[in-house]
């Protein structure tokens, strides 16, 4: 009786090991079948390691990428194929947050019922977000410096730019059997690494002026006598009784208020703005900033910026304030941050993949959550109003209705990083974007117009034209 006892529990355990068992696996299947069956080793859908099926277009359906069992080929436009290639990806996987490597499953048509199978073998057509027009000029407007242009739609989080530079032509690196027929790849040079590196997703960098939008969210909530503020600057700004001590400005700007000193972008003032505001909440609203965290691109992570506001060190606690000393930014997460501004204080999720719907289009996109108050994202966005009408001039934004904050980033070198970041309040084109041009020099008068540039080329036609 006590062996049939034990027989019958023994059983028991072993059917609910069983049913446990097949529900992981189920879980699995359904949550990882795709990456599965769209393993390299599956010469059902790979032809000498490259993707034999599917089309990658743009939002308009230009295509970009068409993969075949004879071979992959890209646009056949040069500059339409570098100004894609960190969007679409290379050949070899080099870039893994290319569409290649991220929505491979559903490039060869993988669904729970029928996997891989395919009467066709032509695969899906996968459509991203990016407009193709907007990356060139992208690239363009870059004229072969390092950087990166990122633009998004604030209402439905669809990415529409994202160019970074060095890029390289992905056509010359398709499979040639005159080539080196190991790897299928031309030989390169070790100073070519960085052509796959995306400094829109995987970059930080100082920002410079910029980071006193945040610094200013943090004033607007808890200094309610802010509109008394004064300052007089007088270019070499002294805080203490040291050199060290020093918050240099380009220029002497005489008095200036709260919403003056960030249009004319003092450092002097915002350096006694961060003292008064303290390192504490200088790092809470950092964090509520969204920029020490990554944001999700389509399971793609961006890089988690670093910030450092120290209790004990007045000198590096201003600097920071103003976008210096140990301040680290990913671009992306600085769009996100404009896009939150822009809308009321909630960004939206950021997407590569085109799926928004008309429903999207009017309810918007995946919420990231309140980065801000609608209150203070209000006053913002009234004050980076301000700068382009009193510092970089609304005829060269004709019609954009554009908010805006440069940025001139110290980088340890001669020549100072150029940023620019803002939003468009059109609502037929609600666009957040954000330019960063290493070793640029002033961000109006170097990343700005590649801003204008960019949107023009996406908007509506900003033309001045009667």
């Amino acid at each position: 009786m006590r062996k049939q006892e034990r027989r019958a529990w023994i059983c028991l355990v072993l059917a609910m090991v069983l049913i446990v068992g097949t529900g992981i696996f189920g879980y699995r299947f359904v949550k990882d079948g795709g990456k599965w069956a769209s393993f390299y080793g599956n010469t059902q859908i790979f032809t000498d390691g490259y993707i034999n099926r599917g089309t990658v277009t743009d939002r308009n359906g230009e295509e970009l990428l068409t993969a075949t069992p004879e071979g992959m080929a890209y646009s056949p436009d040069w500059a339409t194929r570098v100004a894609t290639v960190h969007a679409v990806g290379d050949p070899g996987g080099n870039i893994p947050a290319g569409a290649i490597s991220v929505f491979r499953s559903q490039l060869i048509g993988y669904d729970l019922v029928n996997g891989t199978y395919d009467t066709t073998a032509n695969g899906k057509k996968v459509a991203l977000t990016i407009d193709a027009n907007a990356n060139r000029e992208a690239y363009y407007a870059l004229d072969g410096r390092t950087g990166c242009v990122g633009v998004y739609n604030w209402k439905t989080g669809e990415i529409v730019c994202m160019v970074s530079t060095p890029a390289f032509d992905p056509q010359d690196y398709i499979y040639d059997d005159e080539e080196d027929e190991d790897d299928g790849y031309a030989e390169e040079d070790e100073e070519e690494e960085s052509i796959y590196f995306n400094n829109f997703l995987d970059g930080t960098m100082a920002p410079g002026s910029t980071f006193k939008l945040v610094t200013s969210a943090a004033v607007i909530d808890t200094m309610p006598d802010r509109d008394q503020f004064e300052f007089d600057c007088d270019g070499i700004n002294q805080f203490g009784s040291s050199e060290d001590t020093q918050l240099v400005c380009v220029s002497p700007h005489g008095t200036v208020d709260f919403r003056g000193a960030l249009a004319k972008s003092c450092n002097g003032a915002f350096g006694a703005l961060t003292r008064d505001v303290g390192a504490a909440t200088m790092r809470e609203y950092t964090e509520k900033a969204g920029l020490t965290e990554s944001v999700d691109v389509n399971g793609v992570l961006t890089a988690e910026g670093s910030f450092d506001f120290p209790d004990d060190n007045d000198v590096r606690l201003s600097w920071a304030g103003i976008g210096q000393a140990g301040d680290l930014v990913n671009p992306c997460a600085m769009m996100v941050y404009m896009g939150a501004i822009a809308n009321g204080g909630t960004p939206v999720q950021p997407s590569l993949f085109k799926s928004a719907t008309f429903i999207k289009e009017i309810s918007g996109g995946k919420s990231l959550g309140r980065y801000i108050e609608k209150d203070t994202a209000d006053e913002l966005k009234s004050m980076m109003k301000n700068n382009v009408v009193e510092t970089y001039g609304e005829e060269n934004f004709y019609g954009m209705d554009m908010y805006a904050k440069s940025g001139t980033a110290e980088n340890g070198s001669d020549t100072p990083d150029a940023w620019f970041v803002g939003f468009t309040g059109d609502e037929n084109a609600p666009y957040a974007f954000v330019v960063w041009v290493k070793n640029g020099g002033y961000g109006s008068e170097v990343a700005a117009p590649i801003a204008a540039r960019v949107i023009n080329a996406i908007g509506p036609d900003y033309s001045d034209e009667e």
